[in-house]
C-alpha cells in the first residue's frame, strides 16, 4: 500500500502525516509514506486545497487534517 500526504510542508501538512503513520501503525500494516510537495504533481490528483491524503493513487480526504481513527477506515 502507498500513502501520499499531498501539501507544501505547513504545519497542518506535517499532522496529517503524522496522523497517517500512526493509523498505519495502529493497523500494523505494510505501507510506504509518501510526501509530495510538488504542486503540479499535486494538481494531477485535482487537489484544489491541501492537506490531502491519497491512498493507492485514490485521493480519499482534502482540505483538512485528517484523525488517525478516520485514515485507519480508508487504510482497511
Amino acid at each position: 500500500m502507498v500513502i501520499k500526504v499531498l501539501g507544501s510542508g505547513c504545519a497542518n501538512c506535517k499532522k496529517l502525516e503524522e496522523n497517517a503513520k500512526k493509523a498505519v501503525e495502529e493497523l500494523g500494516i505494510d505501507a510506504t509514506i509518501e510526501k509530495v510537495q510538488d504542486f503540479a504533481e499535486i494538481m494531477k490528483y485535482g487537489v484544489m486545497k491541501t492537506p490531502a491524503l491519497v491512498v493507492d493513487e485514490k485521493v480519499v480526504i482534502m482540505g483538512r487534517v485528517a484523525k488517525a481513527d478516520e485514515i485507519k477506515k480508508h487504510l482497511k
